[in-house]
Parts: C-alpha cells; structure tokens; sequence
C-alpha cells in the first residue's frame, strides 16, 4: 500500500507521485482508488488500489539503484527481430513488462537501428515513450532535468560492452 505524497512509477506512463486516496462508488461498488499524477507531462490518473500489482506499479529507484542501473546499461544486448511487426509487438510487450532493463533493450535496439537505417513513425514514438519512462523516473530520484538524464542515458546506451 502506497501513501500520499510517496514517489512511484507507472510501467508505461513514467514516474510520479501519489497525489491522494480516493473512495468512488461504480456501478454500487465502493472502490478506492490512487490519484498518481506524472509532473513530467500532467497526467492524472486514477488507479484502483486492488489493481496495484497488477498495472505494475513499483516505489521508485533509490540514488544507488540509479547508478547500478546506468552500469549495467552498456552490458545489456539488444536484439531486434527483422519483420517490423514482429519487432514491434516485442518492443510492445517489453514496455508493458516495467522491467527497466527490457526497457533499456527496446531504446539500445530502436537507437542502433536508427543510426544504420530509417525508423518508422511507430518505431520514433516507441523510442520517445522509452526513454520518458526511464527520464521521467531518474530525473524525479537525481533532481536534475529531463535533458540532462537523456544525454547521459545516450551515452550509456551507445557505449560498447567492455566485456565484449
């Protein structure tokens, strides 16, 4: 159970903050429900606490986690399957997973690709919505801006593996 004011982050829509606990009655059933408001981009929106698990919402990185992230970034691979749909519908289920790490693959790939060939529209907004969700959630733990998350995530995502 989360509580006003806590930190959060969304798997597809980012990082934000628990505005308030709110009881709503549907269809005769009293239910509460998390205000989770994302001051990246002012979404609002009301999540029923009994569903929690399920969305996939999660407390935020801690300062050391943020940083054990960005070390494993350059030892991730990234795969990227060659028929556009198949790559999409696994780029989507990445996403979807809030695994930070799958993630990171959907970006490293999507980049990799980008810089040896055109990406489509799909593929330019799945990239976009990648890398806020991982902006949105190290610029709220770091307090620094989105721009200075993003280059470093860059950075991070096209350094070679040392190992490799």
């Amino acid at each position: 159970m989360f509580s006003i004011g806590e930190r959060v982050v969304h798997p597809i829509h980012g990082a934000g903050v628990i505005d308030d606990i709110v009881q709503e009655r549907i269809s005769g059933t009293v239910r509460e429900y998390y205000v989770f408001k994302a001051p990246s981009n002012g979404l609002v929106l009301k999540i029923p606490v009994a569903n929690v698990t399920a969305v996939g919402i999660r407390p935020i990185m801690t300062h050391d986690e943020v940083e054990c992230f960005f070390a494993k970034i350059p030892l991730l691979e990234a795969e990227a399957n060659s028929n556009w749909s198949k790559r999409y519908q696994e780029n989507v289920s990445r996403l979807k997973s809030g695994d930070l790490c799958e993630v990171i693959r959907v970006i490293k790939s999507l980049m990799y690709r980008a810089n040896h060939r055109a990406l489509s529209t799909g593929e330019w907004k799945m990239l976009h919505t990648a890398k806020q969700i991982i902006i949105s959630e190290i610029a709220l733990v770091e307090g620094c801006t989105s721009q200075e998350v993003e280059t470093r995530l860059d950075v991070a995502v096209m350094q070679k593996n040392a190992l490799g």
